[in-house]
């Protein structure tokens, strides 16, 4: 896997200049309309090279410019731009006024399916840490996940695990579909789904009254001299934090619902032809989490049982899991 351009490492921690200063420009030219196959021509003439030492391309400079790394972010699993306290090559408000011309002038992108990931990062995590797995496109454009590494201002995770995401989707895939397709299980699934279903509801129960114990709290001190501003603060973080982890976890078990309950004769078939949003509310009704490991060796494509833990999901059985390699 090529490293991105403008970067010394495969993290996006350590910015080369000289290519920064590349970026830079051909992101000023950009911004001032110029369209990138006049941009490439003056990177050319001007003798920069990519990182394979080729001559630059329309797309691989559309594609570098387009990528969240050259402004400090990372893209989650819907999208949206994140912080990760990595350096900034592009201001974000120039970033995104170059993605917004790229969208305008090409519409017929699929940007939206490159950014459609199908293992959040509630499901998906890093085997040697447990922190969730991110998306993390590559300089080409090619969908990846990987665990972000931990800085001061984004505590994160190790760093050391990265996929491309084809390869990865397609063993879960491979695995889920095998497990659905058993008669025993597919007759289980309404029934499942409706128990995933009340445990979402709960979870929102939970929210909704640490959100009312939080306006009380609030009224409390107001009303009270008794209540410090230190213990304030510490019970209404406690009751955000609660509150942002309930309805996170609600949220993503809120995913079975689109889930078909009926039926399916060919389940290959169905899955090629489905919506993301079903394909991610099975996961979310099969699986409990999806443990990713570093490849055997640096460079390696290959995804099995070495590299890939599934946690299965155990229908009315509290607090245990069985897990496949």
């Amino acid at each position: 896997m090529a490293r991105l351009y403008g970067f010394e490492d495969m993290a996006y921690r350590r910015v080369r200049e000289g290519e920064a200063e590349v970026l830079r420009a051909a992101a000023s030219r950009r911004l001032l309309q110029q369209s990138y196959d006049a941009i490439v021509e003056w990177m050319n003439a001007e003798g920069h090279r990519t990182t394979r030492g080729g001559l630059w391309r329309p797309a691989v400079l559309a594609s570098v410019l387009d990528h969240p790394a050259i402004t400090g972010c990372e893209e989650d699993e819907s999208g949206k731009l994140v912080e990760t306290g990595g350096p900034v090559i592009i201001p974000r408000a120039d970033f995104e006024a170059i993605r917004a011309m790229r969208r305008k002038a090409d519409p017929d992108k699929q940007r939206a399916e490159q950014r459609d990931y199908l293992i959040s990062s509630e499901l998906g995590v890093c085997g040697l840490c447990t922190y969730g797995l991110g998306s993390s496109p590559t300089a080409t454009g090619t969908r990846g996940y990987r665990c972000s590494p931990s800085t001061a201002q984004h505590p994160g995770g190790c760093g050391k695990v990265r996929i491309m995401a084809d390869p990865l989707e397609s063993y879960v895939a491979e695995h889920v579909l095998a497990e659905l397709a058993k008669p025993e299980v597919s007759a289980l699934i309404s029934q499942a789904r409706e128990e995933i279903l009340a445990q979402a509801a709960a979870l929102r129960k939970e929210a909704a009254a640490a959100r009312r114990r939080q306006n009380k709290l609030g009224k409390d001190y107001a009303r009270s001299p008794d209540i410090t501003l230190q213990t304030f603060r510490s019970a209404d973080q406690e009751l955000k934090q609660m509150i942002r982890e309930s309805e996170t976890q609600a949220r993503f078990l809120e995913q079975v619902k689109d889930v078909p309950v009926g039926d399916i004769p060919d389940l290959v078939r169905w899955w090629k032809h489905a919506p993301m949003k079903a394909k991610k509310g099975v996961l979310v009704l099969m699986l409990e989490r999806v443990a990713l490991y570093p490849a055997a060796s640096r460079g390696s494509r290959t995804v099995d049982g070495d590299r890939v833990a599934l946690r299965w999901r155990q229908w009315g059985v509290a607090e245990e899991s069985k897990e496949s390699a």
